[in-house]
């Protein structure tokens, strides 16, 4: 989406508020396509102090699969942003400086990149998720498994022992 922020360059306190949807059901993250709802970008233009402010707030509810146990699960997700924009650079490169062409910035672009840089590396449906064994398979958040753990081979002189003393 294309902003014309041209009216409130030299007008202090004006703002431009903005709403918009995004669609980012073709990004493929990690094989999975999570944002199959629309990302709802809500903010504003704002004339402060002579310099130019974009906020905005990209959100939705992706489909996400625990990382642990493999459970699809609604992941909430919302990423804050906000930017410098100017007519030119005074003094080198800055991420936080957003360059306006004819007095427009493409916040659709903005808000793709922000989003999907914003995106876990890691997704899990709880905190505690116990995953799943690695033995049987089984849920360990359901139940428990009935595998026999297996003896770390530096210890199993000392399992014997142990098994031997159990049994006397």
């Amino acid at each position: 989406m294309l902003l014309n922020v041209q009216k409130i360059i030299n007008a202090p306190g004006e703002r431009i508020p903005f709403q918009f949807e995004l669609d980012l059901s073709d990004v493929d993250f990690g094989g999975l396509y999570p944002a199959q709802s629309p990302v709802v970008v809500t903010g504003e233009a704002r004339n402060t102090a002579e310099m130019l402010l974009l906020r905005f707030t990209a959100s939705t509810v992706l489909q996400s699969v625990c990382d642990r146990c493999l459970k699809t699960f609604d992941n909430p997700k919302s990423v804050e942003c906000e930017y410098i924009l100017a007519q030119e650079l005074e003094n080198g490169e800055n991420d936080e400086i957003v360059l306006l062409e004819d007095g427009v910035v493409d916040i659709g672009e903005l808000a793709r990149t922000a989003f999907i840089l914003e995106m876990d590396g890691k997704t899990l449906c709880s905190e505690d998720c116990k995953g799943l064994c690695p033995g049987c398979g089984v849920n360990l958040n359901q139940g428990s498994c009935t595998c026999k753990k297996e003896t770390d081979p530096r210890w199993a002189a000392l399992a014997q022992l142990l098994e031997k003393h159990s049994d006397a």
